[in-house]
Formats: C-alpha cells, sequence, structure tokens
C-alpha cells in the first residue's frame, strides 16, 4: 500500500529568521499591557502598562526568534518581538529539503496585524508564491475579496481583528474544503503542499482599542510585533513510498524534530524517494497512489546476479511493449547484455551452471596458432554458446588443436590440403593407399572429383553419424578447378516461380562419390516446406546432380556448415535433389524468417 509519514511540528528544532530582533544593537525600553488585563478587561480598559527593557545580548531579556518555535508547553511565556516602529517585519523558516504542508498557527502577543501575506518557495527562496493573503480590509488592502464572502478567495479578514489584543491566533490550513485533493501525491497535491521555505511578510501594524485609558508612556514603546509561539504542521516528503523519515544534512537533532530524509520502501530511493533503488529500474518511476493506495513498487532488473545497478530506457520500454525497460549496468562476471545474459568475447557459456553463477562464464581454450583472429563477430574468440574455436583452414577440433582430416602440416597458416584422393598423414602429408583407415570416401564438394576406381560397399549409418568432436572434409580443397554461379533469393514472386518442393535447413556431413552419381549426407535440422518426399530432422542424403557431367558439384556445401537448401524432389526414387537452380545460403535467422514468412503468405 501506499505510505503516509507522521505529522509534527516542522518548526520544532529550526530558527526563523526575522529582519529584526527587540535590543540588537542596544538596550531598549518598550511597553505593553499584560495579558490577564487584556484577556479580561478590555471593555473596561486596558489598565496600567507595563515597561521594561530588551537586550538581545543579555539572556534574561531578550526576545530572539528562536523563542518563537521552543517548547510551548515548557515555555509558555517566551516570545519573539520586533525593534521599535517598524510597520513591515517578515519572519523566515528555511527547510533543508522538501517537506509538505498541513497548516500554519500564529499566536500573537502582540495585536495581529492589520494586513499580513503567508508565502512558500519550493526552490529554496529562489521565488515565491503566496498561500493566503490577511487583511481587515482584502478589498482594500490586496483588491482580493474576502473568503467569508467568497469561499475560496485567497485573502481573509477572520485573523485580522485588533481583539484580542494579546494571544489572538492566525491560522491556514493547506487542505480546506475550497482546496479539494483526492490523490496526496499527484502533481497539483505536490505543488500546494510541497515547500523548501516558509515566510509571514507582516505589512500594517495595529493598536489594541483600549477604551477610556490614557497613554502615559510614549507611543512608540507600544510600536512592535511580538509572537508567542510559530507552528508549522506538516511531514517529510516522501512520494507515498515511505512511513518514517530520518536527519536529513544537520547535526543537530531534537526531540519530536520532524526529519527530511525519508526511509524509503517499494524498492525505491533517493530522499524523497523519488527514484528506483538502484537494481529496480525495470519499468518507470511512480509515486505511490493515495487515492487507491496502490504501493506503485519498483521492479527488480533481470540481470541474472551480474549487475550491482540498472538504468530505465524508454526506447527498450517501447520496444518490449511496456513490460520491461531495465538496462544492467556495468555486468560481471564476463557477462554483457541489457541482461548480462550472454558472455563477453573470449569468453562462452558453460552449460552445466545456471545463468545466475559468477562462474557460467568461461574463458575460449582457443590453440593460438590454429585459431582464426578475424572472424565474421571479431572480437569473438570461441563460440559464445559452445566455446568452439574459430579455426585457420584446414584446421579442426573445439580448441582449434589438430589438422581436418584430409589436411597436414599444423602450422602458423593452418593446415595444407592432402594431396591425395583420400586422407593423409597429419605430419608427413603421406597418402593413405589403402581403405582399412576409412570406410568410405570424402570428396570436397565445390573441388574437382578424382577419378576413383572402386567403392567400399559396406556402410552403415553409424559410420557417417556427426558428433561435436569431428570435422568432415573442408570443401574448399580446390576451389580454383571449379567456379559456381549462385542462385540468390530474389523477390517473393521469383521464389514462388521455382515451385521448390522442398525447404529445409541442414549441416553437411560428407560427400561420397558413388560412381553413377554422388550422394552428400546431411543431418536435417528444420523442415520449412515438404513435398511427396518425407523429410525427418535426422540424418538423410540429398543428390546432386551436376557432379558427374560436370565434374563439380554445384552448388558448393562445406562440411560441417548449416545451410538453408531450397530444391526439387525425386518422387519415384524418394530423393531429394540439388542442382543449380537450387537455393543454397549459408543459414542466418533472418533468411529462415524471410523464405518462412514467403511460404507461408507470399506463395499462394
Amino acid at each position: 500500500r501506499s505510505c503516509n509519514p507522521s505529522v509534527g511540528n516542522l518548526a520544532t528544532g529550526r530558527t526563523p529568521v526575522t529582519l529584526t530582533t527587540c535590543g540588537q544593537n542596544s538596550t531598549e525600553l518598550y511597553c505593553f499591557y499584560p495579558d490577564q488585563n487584556l484577556l479580561h478587561q478590555v471593555s473596561h480598559g486596558c489598565g496600567q502598562p507595563r515597561c521594561t527593557k530588551c537586550n538581545a545580548n543579555q539572556p534574561d531579556n531578550s526576545h530572539l526568534p528562536a523563542d518563537m518555535t521552543d517548547d510551548f508547553f515548557a515555555n509558555p511565556i517566551s516570545w519573539w518581538q520586533s525593534a521599535q516602529g517598524v510597520h513591515r517585519e517578515e519572519i523566515r523558516l528555511d527547510f533543508e529539503t522538501e517537506f509538505y504542508l498541513t497548516h500554519v498557527i500564529a499566536v500573537f502577543k502582540s495585536p495581529r496585524p492589520a494586513a499580513m501575506v503567508l508565502e512558500r518557495s519550493q526552490d529554496y527562496g529562489q521565488t515565491w508564491r503566496p498561500y493566503k493573503y490577511f487583511s481587515v480590509n482584502c478589498t482594500a488592502t490586496f483588491g482580493l475579496q474576502d473568503d467569508i464572502i467568497e469561499e475560496g478567495s485567497m485573502c481573509t479578514s477572520r485573523y485580522s481583528d485588533a481583539v484580542p489584543c494579546t494571544r489572538g491566533e492566525v491560522i491556514y490550513r493547506a487542505l480546506s474544503p475550497a482546496n479539494k485533493i483526492e490523490d496526496p501525491y499527484s502533481p497539483e497535491a505536490q505543488d500546494l503542499l510541497k515547500l523548501t521555505n516558509l515566510r509571514l511578510l507582516l505589512l500594517k501594524r495595529q493598536e489594541c482599542p483600549c477604551h477610556g485609558s490614557g497613554l502615559v508612556e510614549k507611543p512608540q514603546r507600544f510600536a512592535h510585533y511580538a509572537i508567542y509561539d510559530l507552528i508549522i504542521r506538516g511531514s517529510c516528503f516522501c512520494n507515498g513510498h515511505a512511513e518514517e523519515c530520518e536527519l536529513a544534512n544537520r547535526t543537530g537533532v531534537m526531540e519530536n524534530m520532524v526529519h527530511g530524509k525519508c526511509v524509503c520502501r517499494h524498492n525505491t530511493a533517493g530522499d524523497h524517494c523519488e527514484k528506483c533503488a538502484p537494481l529496480y529500474n525495470d519499468q518507470p518511476w511512480k509515486p505511490g497512489d493515495g487515492k487507491t493506495g496502490a504501493p506503485n513498487e519498483c521492479r527488480k532488473c533481470r540481470c541474472h546476479n551480474h549487475a550491482d545497478s540498472c538504468h530505465f530506457d524508454l526506447s527498450v520500454w517501447l520496444a518490449s511493449g511496456k513490460r520491461s525497460g531495465g538496462v544492467c549496468d556495468n555486468c560481471k562476471h564476463n557477462t554483457e547484455g541489457h541482461r548480462c545474459q550472454r558472455c563477453k568475447p573470449g569468453y562462452y557459456r558453460d552449460r552445466g551452471k545456471p545463468m545466475s553463477s559468477a562462474e557460467v562464464c568461461k574463458p575460449c581454450a582457443c590453440q593460438p596458432m590454429g585459431s582464426a583472429n578475424a572472424t565474421f563477430s571479431r572480437s569473438w574468440r570461441c563460440h559464445p554458446k559452445t566455446g568452439f574455436c574459430y579455426c585457420k583452414p584446414g584446421v579442426a577440433g573445439p580448441n582449434c588443436d589438430r589438422c581436418l582430416m584430409g589436411y597436414w602440416g599444423f602450422g602458423e597458416n593452418g593446415c595444407r590440403p592432402c594431396d591425395c584422393a583420400r586422407d593423409c598423414d597429419q605430419h608427413t602429408g603421406n597418402c593413405f593407399n589403402g581403405y582399412d583407415n576409412e570406410p568410405f570416401f570424402n570428396i570436397p564438394i565445390g573441388g574437382r572429383i578424382p577419378d576413383l576406381v572402386q567403392t567400399p560397399t559396406n556402410e552403415s549409418e553409424e559410420e557417417w553419424k556427426w558428433n561435436d568432436h569431428e570435422q568432415g572434409f573442408s570443401a574448399l580443397r580446390h576451389p580454383e578447378k571449379c567456379v559456381c554461379k549462385e542462385k540468390v533469393l530474389g523477390s517473393v514472386t521469383d521464389f514462388c516461380q521455382m515451385k521448390y518442393a522442398y525447404v529445409i535447413k541442414a549441416r553437411i556431413l560428407s560427400a561420397h562419390d558413388k560412381g553413377t552419381h554422388a550422394e552428400v549426407v546431411v543431418k536435417v535440422k528444420k523442415v520449412l516446406k515438404s513435398g511427396k518426399v518425407k523429410i525427418a530432422r535426422s540424418n538423410r542424403s540429398i543428390y546432386p546432380e551436376s557432379w558427374t557431367n560436370r565434374g563439380c558439384t554445384c552448388p558448393i556445401l562445406n562440411p560441417g556448415t548449416d545451410y538453408l537448401i531450397a530444391g526439387q524432389e525425386d518422387s519415384r526414387s524418394n530423393k531429394l535433389l540439388v542442382n543449380m537452380n537450387s537455393l543454397v545460403k549459408p543459414w542466418k535467422a533472418h533468411l529462415g524468417k524471410q523464405v518462412s514468412d514467403i511460404l507461408r503468405t507470399g506463395c499462394k
């Protein structure tokens, strides 16, 4: 729920500033009529005046501004008094931070002023605005209607009568029937109730109308303002997110003093709970709702325990459909991203640990000689999800620490192709001539096909199964001998006119020359479209038509690489075909989405 700090006297423990004080420079004589005379015998005259001295430097004879805000129960007869003869006086109370005002009570020892203004500042005294005008005659003094006649007027005559001549009160209520506010934290409420400074401008003195009493002393000795108590009721300002407040920017502590720094709840922070706590900026900050009681708590950012703070980003918030706008700051533990959700370049995700673990990102363990510096993302040394390194030409292994099958001579420039129809010794480059070491021929797709005399027939499914610890032959063994003109993904109409029987995402595993035809083994990862030939997400063969009559395979298919393949089928032999009209592109997520969208909406 929304919270409200308790109301207290904001003047307690704070000293007002006035323009003058009696006896500032030297001892002054002043006269007054005793309270009991004025309170009980006004109709019979004021009685005998009493005269005494005032000196600001003598504790027993001083009447300082602090006497207005002391404890009125402990010191009921202490008061502040102005210098003699002044008409315009100012009493100002400066707060160290923003507070909320509920009402002001001033108890005068002298007769109340004939004209007075109560003002507040919300910018530490730079600008001032009136709360209320007080006058015996509102129209004559301020040109305003009296609120006794017109409810809600800015001026009143209720508190400007000279009688009672002492202990007369001036009262101002910030929330009155004229100022109805439903939500105390709304901008309208803040404009009315929030303040950093308060001041009373006393503009015109008036004498006590004592009948039948001749003044014995000089009239100027009665000409002063005097106030017993100045009570300013209010609370610290917390936007509905705190019930308690503590000391703010001050050293002096006094019992019952209203402090200005909120003890924030609802995951908020700041002196007035005016912002979200460092790790709770996933949605915009809001004040508590004083009308409905909704707390409007700040929501924690999803940083997976890798950040100490986050900030709210409006563009992220709008892009998410106003669901989440938090962006984590200074991700730790080698993570990065809006939510510290991925590993930094040079590190990869350890799948055995939860995303919130401090050890979730492991450093890449790439062999420096075998791994490539320039990858498609320059800063990546290994794949951020698998940890597999990006290898130089002809190099294989998760850490790029050995030659691919069909390559030899591991060194600074990678590995060189074997000058053989088959594999060779990785250290010497000598060809293997027998078939004992290898169950089938691995043909470089896109390279020249050697003349083959014999083909093994003892192939089984297990022999060409692919796993993450093996690498197939490089497709670029002899690229200079074969040039392929690639089919490009043109317009929707062009794509649809080809009437492809199948569209798949597949990883190339290996290739075989069957003498009369070629066979490429792929692992089907996703089926975007299929025709009469049933396609499952498993290993299967596809058949390049251009294998034997051209001496090349076009389009080029690199083993170990994922492709988007769109082609025709031979339903009688249950084969998927690849030819020069097929669309073969290295797989990219956006390309897959583009083709999926075309298949779903474009080709009817």
